[in-house]
This record gives structure tokens, sequence and C-alpha cells, in this order.
């Protein structure tokens, strides 16, 4: 492949993960930490009102006497990972997540947080990610984007934060992303994935359900229905785990290639759909938008969202505010 094919594709996954974590509700609240305490302070309270008095109209973040950039649509969490990911990729993964072990100033999943407190105890990887109460969250399958991108095994990073269901989903996700990027179509990249989830698991299981029901509804909108019933969690509070959210991308990102043949037109049908899943809709786009992304090319996403989302926040890595994702992207390519 001429590298600049790859270079677009890579590029395409970095600002497809961006735009999908944009795209998601969550995000404005993840930036929302930018804005003053008491602003969310008084949100919560808000939504305990409400609660109380049963009013349908929920508050939403909002800025008092305040700068309102930061509740501007964009990246929050999980292109903030990503790039700091790509910054540190060539590092020893425990030593690179344990400069941030101690911060007061990072924002990050529960895996993660296990994950500082066992290194700063002393624990070193398996034991910092399976000793961890999130072991199971897709913090990880995120991250494996960029090393997907760079034709890297994420099982070494994978196993400082997470362990089994955690860490299949970062492996699926890096190696449907290096297909991609090599120039894959998305049948084969879902295959290479699926490659890496063993039926016997939660993640295998779910990953073959989760295609098969879209595949049997059609276009990506017309699955969000089948998904929500074959693979979400409605009884655990946390959208996040690698069990449903990397299923959910592989099976949008199949459906929407079919449904499109595979034109631009697949991007946004595929990370559209993702967000409708309310209860996945803190990572699930974003994965869904890094795998269309990267099939369809950088130059193929819509100029808008390109622009919007090439800039970082700092909301969860205050060091990133400002940061330029494509930049970073291109460096790792």
């Amino acid at each position: 492949m001429a590298s600049g094919e790859r270079l677009d594709r890579v590029r395409g996954a970095f600002a497809g993960l961006a735009a999908g974590d944009a795209a998601g509700w969550p995000a404005a609240r993840h930036r929302s930490a930018l804005l003053a305490g008491w602003s969310r302070r008084l949100r919560r309270e808000l939504d305990a009102f409400a609660e109380e008095h049963q009013v349908t109209t929920l508050p939403v973040p909002f800025a008092l006497n305040q700068p309102v950039a930061p509740l501007a649509l964009g990246p929050s969490d999980d292109a903030e990972w990503l790039a700091w990911t790509a910054l540190t990729i060539r590092e020893d993964r425990a030593e690179a997540f344990g400069r941030l072990a101690g911060r007061g100033d990072v924002r990050a999943r529960v895996s993660v947080w296990a994950a500082l407190d066992n290194l700063a105890a002393g624990k070193r990887p398996p034991a910092s990610g399976h000793d961890n109460p999130h072991h199971f969250d897709d913090a990880a399958a995120v991250r494996a984007v960029a090393f997907g991108a760079a034709g890297l095994d994420p099982g070494e990073d994978a196993r400082v934060t997470n362990a089994e269901d955690g860490v299949l989903g970062a492996v699926a996700t890096a190696r449907a992303v290096a297909a991609l990027t090599e120039g894959a179509a998305m049948a084969e990249a879902v295959e290479e994935a699926l490659g890496a989830l063993p039926a016997g698991t939660a993640i295998g299981h779910a990953a073959r359900e989760a295609l098969a029901a879209a595949r049997a509804a059609g276009p990506p909108f017309a699955a969000v229905p089948a998904l929500d019933a074959a693979v979400l969690d409605h009884v655990y509070s946390y959208g996040v785990a690698a069990a449903q959210t990397v299923p959910i991308a592989l099976a949008l990102a199949d459906a929407a290639v079919s449904a499109t043949g595979g034109t631009p037109e697949a991007f946004g049908a595929g990370v559209s759909a993702a967000a409708c899943l309310a209860p996945v809709a803190d990572s699930a786009p974003a994965l869904t938008g890094a795998l269309l992304g990267c099939a369809v090319g950088y130059d193929a996403l819509p100029a808008a969202w390109r622009e919007r989302v090439r800039t970082l926040a700092g909301c969860c890595l205050p060091e990133l505010a400002g940061a330029d994702l494509l930049d970073i992207a291109g460096r790792l390519a």
C-alpha cells in the first residue's frame, strides 16, 4: 500500500474515533469538567429536583457566566486517551502509566484508576489489570486503535489496566484496525477481530450474536433495536464493558459498509446508529467511528467533522489541551 493511502487510513481511524466520541451524549459531560465545579453541582441538584418532582426536562451540562467553548461539540475522553497512547506507544507500558499514578488532574475509566493504584502499590502487570474491579471494561480497546494503526500488539498495554474480556477486546480492535489500515475490506477486518474472540468467552459470544442480529436487521439504524435486545446489559450501570461495546462496533461497522457498499456514507450511518444506543454511548460510537473512519479514510469524512474533532480539550489529560489529534496520528503513521 502507498504511504499516502496508509496515512489517510490512520488519520481516518483517529478522526473517526474522535467524531464518534463527540457524537455520544457523554462527551458534553466529560468536557464539562473544564467548567467551574459549582456548575456541575447545580446540574446534579437540578437532576435531583427533577427526580423528586417528576419533571421530564432533565438538565444537561451548561455554563453560566463562563466560557461556553468546553460545551461545544468536540472529542473528549476516548480521543484524549488514544492520543496519549500514540504519544507513549514505544515506552514500557507500566512505566508510562506509572507516571500518571498519584496525579489529581487525570480523569479515566475505573479500570485505569484501579490500575494506577495497583502500580503505585507495587503491583506489576498482569496483576495491575487482573486485580481490578473493572478488568472487563473497554479502556484498553479504545487505546488499541493506536496499536492497530501502528501494526503493534496491544497485549502489553491492555494487561496494565485490564484482563480477560478487557484484553480480548483490545486485541480484537487492534487486529481489525491493522487489517483496515493495510487496505482490507471490512468483512476481512471483522473476521480478523473474531479470530481474537473465542466463542466460549462472553465477548466472543456477544460478538457473534451482535453480527447475526445486525445482519438480519439490515442497515445500521434498523439494527439498533436488535442490538439493544441481543447485546446490551440493562442491569449493570457502567456501559463500557468490552463485551458489549466492541461487538456493537464490529456489528455496526459491518452493517454500515454492507448497506452503503463501502461509500463514505457508511461512516455517518454507523456512528449515528451507535449513538442511538444510549447505555453504551460513551465508547461504542467512538469504536465504531474508528473502524469506519479507517475503512473510508480521512479525506472521505465530512469536512465539518474533520475540522471539529482535531483539537483536544484536555478534559481528561490537561497536558493535551490544544493538541492536534491529526498531527499525532500523522506522527504515528
